[in-house]
């Protein structure tokens, strides 16, 4: 490590340019479409578990699709829902 005194950066407000035509357009598994909505999953945190000793209520911010309100595999990561969706991935037959 040196203790020797850094430049000032030239230019800090400087904007990376991105070409967006680069990236990668993200699209529903089950009807293609590429337009999301932001959805929220509501998770109860138990008073037993949570920091201070009351129980929460934690918003958990997703994209579903805005055409069939799926939301995408890779969307619910982190979120505690990974199994339950697949577990109740077969279709209602009620509806």
């Amino acid at each position: 490590m040196t203790t020797k005194a850094m430049k000032p950066l030239k230019n800090p407000n400087a904007q990376v340019r991105v070409d967006l035509k680069d990236a990668e357009t993200i699209k529903c598994n089950s009807c293609n479409n590429y337009l999301f909505i932001t959805s929220f999953i509501l998770k109860r945190l138990s008073a037993l578990v949570s920091p201070n000793g009351q129980e929460a209520l934690i918003p958990v911010q997703v994209y579903s699709c805005g055409n069939c309100g799926e939301v995408a595999e890779g969307f619910l990561e982190g979120s505690g829902l990974e199994e339950k969706v697949k577990e109740n991935s077969l279709s209602r037959l009620d509806l």
